[in-house]
């Protein structure tokens, strides 16, 4: 009788145990959500509609399509969508990337541009993707300011360097589409 006793106390105690570590974690979660991804979220938000609302989202797509229809224009692309201060803005809501991806996508349906310069386009509007995240990132990963402060730039300057290369790369790998 004493054994099933102590057994029953043992078990229970785990089971305790158990169920307070995973209260605490959801706890943490919950309290991480509220002070990280919310603000975020509510950042995000507010920027995608100062995009839409403004028109300005249209009117950079409308200006970066005729750029389009060739590798050099791409890049060009992917320079403009990757300048390093810009990129930040650009990226949230990808409201530039998805209009001029969605006008580059009904040129190449119309025959007016290449399918091959379907890949090197998608590299071209997307550089700047993530770039409105990293803040994000750096703040989940419970990085300092000085982390902060220093690895944003050197994101932000790596992805002005590779954006442009990307889209070379894609080029290439888009012969014989």
């Amino acid at each position: 009788m004493k054994a099933i006793q102590r057994f029953v106390e043992v078990v229970g105690r785990v089971i305790a145990n158990v169920v307070v570590t995973i209260i605490n974690v959801c706890k943490d979660g919950v309290q991480v959500c509220l002070n990280t991804i919310v603000p975020f979220v509510v950042f995000v938000a507010i920027m995608t509609t100062l995009i839409n609302k403004t028109g300005a989202g249209n009117a950079f797509a409308n200006a970066m399509l005729p750029l389009a229809g060739n590798v050099i224009g791409l890049v060009v692309i992917a320079i403009v969508c990757c300048i390093p201060f810009l990129s930040p803005l650009l990226a949230p809501g990808a409201v530039p990337a998805a209009v001029i991806g969605s006008l580059i996508g009904t040129q190449i349906a119309a025959g007016k541009i290449a399918p091959a310069m379907a890949l090197p386009a998608l590299w071209a509007v997307d550089g700047q993707v993530g770039m409105d995240t990293m803040p994000l990132g750096y703040s989940l990963l419970g990085a300092e300011a000085e982390t902060l402060e220093n690895g944003m730039p050197a994101e932000l300057f790596s992805r002005f360097i590779t954006g442009p290369l990307a889209v070379v790369v894609a080029w290439l790998f888009s012969f014989g589409m």
